[in-house]
């Protein structure tokens, strides 16, 4: 197997095919892993900034590839230029004024201060620092937990970390939300003098601190029942990762953030709702979780989008915006009542499993979960290589197969499957594909959208559209304890569908959020708002949903994987990788559990070198750097309780 780039679909068939006993090797032409999946830390992004700003062609190492290309073959050359990713736009909104010759922590280069187009100014020794998930291979296995911390920062240990376990243990994992508040009574007394006058950061603070945000480029959060989640534990892959429960799902009406309730125990606590509100929506919930036995209470509304759904059951204008925009989490104009329901009762049975809310979040970014297969296959003798680009497909005449690829040393790869991230093919295979866009927007902000007696919350929040036939924004907003940010700073995520560029669909959302102004004298109203420090919009492409049969030309046995799509979750990446795996291999069964070690059975020619202490099985593993473990790269799992 052949896999070309390293992003979520990808890394999770490289795992997959790796587990199954075949041979794969997985290239990618970045310097890092993940596409457009991955993280990066602050200079690590302002140097992904700049290099999309530019767009430079990468030119032909080796001129004479063509030579191995025999006669009864042809080629299909590959793109070297990605165009995933346009309009990309940063600002910096905060003070300025010390920030020249100052240094990230730990890096050699310097980040001169820059003003509307901040990464212009970046030097060009800076795209040779690694972003944070930069190891030269994925870990064989996880750290022991007393090893872990010592090189871990001491928040990552923090009791209100999640570790994934089986059904039969998520009932012990519930006490999330308890360990959450406990936290925050610890920080009680700092939190209440940050909630009236927060810590003044500067840019300068920022690039020194640099290596502490791991900003991703896509963001999305885990359904604790969805897909990814049952894969993760299923191939044990969730040893090597740690995550973190949604603390709270929030609602911007009237022009205010309001928290929602969601649980039974939130909608009897909240203050918010009256009593005859509260039977109301137990009562609706009630329903959704099995609106399938009661159809003749929807299905003469079939036709009908969800919101007028709602509007004939007796809800008032609040619980139907909370249920619409806060737990079904669909468009007000195009989601049927079928979707909506489906999507109620798809958020109520997450609620529970690992917490008060539906959703976890891996700590130091989605960028890790990509790694976490990467790592997977790794253990089961995968072969990776960063920096290393394709030339073309070799496609023997007669059978119509791909026969090999040949990389950017002349190097001709033979394999019998090959996976293609959508990016790579050229101008001429994707003639009749029409790609849809992702909006994004990143923001560092100074304080919470909703301040609480604790400072560290994830929170979730829909913003409606302002006008009928544009997108909800989702807005997501994590914590310094997640590992992404610096401490006394957010980092606040913004995804939409594309109706233009990423600055006009989502500056407006900002603006309502957030206070944009530099200048010291500002409105009462604006002083209440978290201020941004630093932002930056991009539009992403999303090539989900594209069947293979639009892409011209291409042999049966070259499998397409499509990037990010706009969604919350991560289901339409795992549903492509075990679709594409079955179509190769349909008797092999699909990233099943990896064996315990004490099944394991060596051949003898393996026991000479595991006696001299250089074995590579899938017991050992190297000890992390200082430098990785510092910067996030690589995630510590703590072990269960019953794991050897």
């Amino acid at each position: 197997i052949a896999c070309v780039l390293s992003g979520l679909p990808e890394s999770i068939i490289a795992a997959a095919c790796a587990r199954s006993g075949q041979r794969v090797l997985h290239v990618d032409s970045r310097n890092y892993y993940g596409g457009n999946w991955a993280s990066f830390s602050f200079s690590g992004l302002l140097s992904w900034i700049k290099e999309n700003q530019q767009k430079t062609d990468t030119s032909d190492e080796c001129e004479d590839w063509r030579k191995l290309i025999l006669e009864n073959e042809e080629v299909i050359s590959l793109s070297k230029k990605d165009k995933t990713i346009q309009h990309v736009e940063d600002f910096c909104f905060g003070d300025q004024d010390s920030a020249e010759d100052v240094e990230e922590a730990g890096a050699l280069p310097k980040l001169p201060i820059f003003g509307a187009s901040g990464a212009e100014g970046v030097a060009q020794e800076s795209e040779k620092e690694c972003p944070p998930m930069e190891s030269a291979l994925p870990e064989a296995e996880s750290q022991e937990p007393e090893k872990a911390t010592g090189t871990k920062p001491a928040s990552a240990m923090e009791g209100n970390d999640t570790e994934i376990t089986s059904e039969n243990e998520s009932c012990h994992s519930t006490a999330l939300g308890e360990s959450a508040l406990e936290l925050g009574k610890t920080e009680a007394a700092p939190s209440e003098i940050s909630a009236q006058e927060p810590k003044k950061i500067t840019y300068s603070q920022i690039v020194r601190e640099g290596r502490r945000f791991n900003i991703d480029l896509v963001s999305k959060l885990l359904y604790s029942r969805g897909l990814l989640i049952d894969l993760l534990i299923k191939s044990n892959v969730s040893r090597y990762a740690e995550f973190k429960n949604a603390t709270r799902i929030l609602a911007f009406r009237e022009g205010k953030v309001e928290q929602v309730p969601c649980s039974r125990a939130d909608v009897f606590n909240s203050r918010q709702l009256a009593m005859v509100e509260k039977r109301m929506l137990m009562k609706f919930l009630t329903f959704c979780l099995d609106y399938e036995q009661h159809p003749d209470e929807y299905q003469d509304y079939e036709n009908s989008t969800f919101a007028q759904f709602l509007r004939t059951r007796k809800l008032t204008p609040s619980l139907q915006h909370f249920i619409l925009h806060s737990i079904a989490m669909v468009s007000e104009t195009d989601c049927s009542t079928l979707e909506g329901l489906q999507a109620t009762k798809k958020f109520l049975q997450c609620l529970g499993r690992y917490g008060n809310t539906p959703f976890l979040f891996p700590l130091y970014g989605q960028g890790e979960i990509p790694q976490c297969f990467c790592r997977m296959c790794a253990v089961f003798g995968g072969i990776y290589c960063l920096r290393h680009s394709v030339q073309c497909l070799v496609v023997d005449k007669e059978s119509g197969r791909c026969k090999a690829i040949v990389d950017h040393f002349g190097q001709r790869i033979s394999a019998n499957y090959f996976i293609v991230e959508d990016s790579y093919l050229s101008e001429s295979i994707c003639t009749n594909v029409c790609y849809r866009q992702i909006s994004r927007a990143v923001l560092i902000t100074d304080q919470s959208v909703l301040n609480t007696d604790s400072e560290q919350q994830v929170s979730i929040l829909t913003v409606p559209p302002v006008d009928l036939g544009k997108p909800a924004v989702c807005v997501i907003e994590l914590c310094s304890s997640t590992m992404t940010c610096m401490k006394d700073t957010y980092l606040v995520h913004l995804t939409c569908p594309s109706t233009k560029t990423a600055r006009e669909d989502l500056e407006p959302v900002v603006q309502k959020l957030f206070n944009l102004n530099t200048e010291k004298e500002t409105e009462n109203e604006e002083l209440e708002k978290p201020r941004v420090l630093w932002a930056v919009y991009f539009n992403m492409r999303d090539s989900s949903g594209v069947d293979k049969n639009f892409y011209d030309g291409l042999p049966s046995n070259v499998y397409v994987c499509s990037g990010p799509d706009s969604a919350l979750g991560n289901d339409c990446a795992v549903k492509q990788a075990e679709t594409i795996f079955q179509e190769m291999f349909p008797t092999e069964e699909f990233c099943p559990p990896p064996p315990n070690p004490e099944d394991i059975i060596y051949d003898e020619d393996e026991i000479a070198p595991e006696e001299s202490g250089f074995s590579n099985s899938p017991e050992t593993k190297p000890e992390p750097s200082t430098e990785e473990s510092s910067s996030g790269g690589s995630t510590a799992v703590k072990k269960e309780d019953n794991e050897e």
